[in-house]
């Protein structure tokens, strides 16, 4: 029952209409049987600041921050997790008392997800289509896992800061480029990960940066566009006789390690996985 005890969590961004965060995160405390509650807030960019400050000013116990806000976040939190820090982007903030800390779970949210479909990803030879804030998560992760990495982007000099940034951090297996057929050609060849960390898709269901000639059967796709629950990219991938998955099992376990950080507890990922497929009815 709904309390002047309870906690409240939230999701903002702008849009939220739509979210499968609430479903996810309100299985899990009822589960436990935790007095907390989440919901999920649209806030324009000009007001982030004010919505921050309301996290404080009412006790709330934190955040999952969504577009346009992961990065324009960190000026107003008062410390940053090293998930957040190497990335430069948060998607999860803690409120430990009256403290607000930043966190990134995009990355090894994706990660897991992973592992669960393809085992090791030590040495697999990874292809990322964008270089935004979801592409920078992933692809410290991958690279943590002994991943190779190559960054494409429709705008190559953005690829190439961010596969200068990953070689400051250590990383020697990083290439990038274009999105020029023959590019995507010459890097999907060899290729045992294709991971779509652009919008392309979302709006407009008739789009794909990769068509199914590009393609071959031993690649596993990862679109993290997850509405449409299947875009073209996915068709395109099974025309190959490839595998394909949306963005759902990322967002699960990204949400089920932002739980963790909130509450201190092991997330139930099972409920969460169930209240993640009721929503999507």
């Amino acid at each position: 029952m709904i309390s002047a005890g309870t906690r409240i969590f939230a999701l903002i961004g702008d849009p939220v209409e739509g979210s499968l965060s609430p479903p996810m995160h309100n299985a899990a405390f009822r589960h436990l049987g935790l007095n907390c509650l989440y919901v999920a807030f649209r806030v324009p960019s000009p007001l982030l600041r004010e919505a921050v400050l309301g996290v404080r000013a009412m006790g709330m116990g934190g955040l999952n921050v969504t577009f346009p806000h992961k990065t324009a976040i960190l000026p107003f939190l008062d410390e940053l997790d090293p998930s957040a820090r190497e990335v430069g982007a948060v998607n999860t903030v803690k409120n430990e008392g009256g403290r607000l800390i930043g966190f990134n779970t995009d990355g090894e949210g994706a990660v897991r997800f992973l592992r669960e479909k393809l085992g090791s990803l030590k040495g697999k030879r990874a292809v990322m289509l964008g270089a935004g804030g979801a592409a920078r998560a992933i692809a410290f992760s991958l690279l943590r896992e002994g991943a190779e990495l190559t960054l494409l982007n429709r705008t190559p000099s953005r690829a190439k800061r961010l596969a200068s940034e990953l070689g400051k951090k250590g990383a020697v297996r990083v290439s990038w480029g274009g999105l020029g057929k023959e590019e995507l050609r010459e890097a999907l060849s060899s290729a045992d990960l294709l991971l779509n960390a652009t919008p392309v898709g979302m709006d407009r269901r008739d789009e794909t940066l990769v068509t199914h000639d590009l393609m071959h059967p031993n690649l596993f796709v990862m679109d993290l566009v997850y509405h449409p629950p299947e875009t073209r990219l996915m068709r395109e991938a099974r025309k190959a006789g490839a595998r394909a998955e949306n963005g759902l099992g990322m967002l699960l376990h990204q949400a089920a390690l932002s739980f963790t950080i909130f509450t201190g507890r092991r997330a139930p990922l099972q409920v969460m996985r169930r209240a993640l497929r009721e929503a999507r009815g």
